[in-house]
């Protein structure tokens, strides 16, 4: 069974994991990482990797995938909280993550690419409807 982390062991490995972008989550002692890559299949090649980091470790993270956008939050269920585990996986995973932007302000809404794409399209149609380009709600 893994320990919870040392005083000692959270000041100096937390420290260099926040400076990457992982944060506290609020309410639990555990860490949370956003990331958002180019394209949903460079967020799955990043999840893959992951998975396979995870398995070695035998520690598995809570993460969710929306098209290009990663949410991963990392704790130990068996000590419930932080150990030594959650550090070196939070590390394999920032080294797997390649430039990937990282979403550093947790408490703003993060949209995947499809929601920006198709926001954009509407945007677009509704500059050709004010422009009388195209007629408003025929297809265009």
């Amino acid at each position: 069974m893994a320990e919870l982390l040392t005083e000692s062991a959270r000041r100096e490995g937390l420290p260099p994991l926040g400076d990457t972008g992982w944060g506290a989550v609020p309410e639990r002692d555990a860490i949370r990482k956003i990331w958002k890559f180019k394209s949903f299949s460079e967020a799955w090649g990043f999840m893959s990797r992951a998975a396979l980091a995870a398995e070695k470790l035998n520690h598995h993270p809570e993460w969710s995938n929306v098209y290009n956008v990663v949410d991963v939050t990392l704790t130990t269920h068996d000590c419930d909280g932080l150990s030594a585990l959650d550090l070196d996986l939070a590390r394999r995973m920032d080294a797997l993550a390649g430039d990937a932007t990282v979403v550093h302000n947790h408490s703003e809404t993060v949209e995947c690419l499809c929601k920006l794409e198709a926001r954009g399209k509407l945007e677009a149609r509704g500059k050709l409807e004010s422009r009388g380009k195209i007629e408003a709600g025929k297809p265009g």
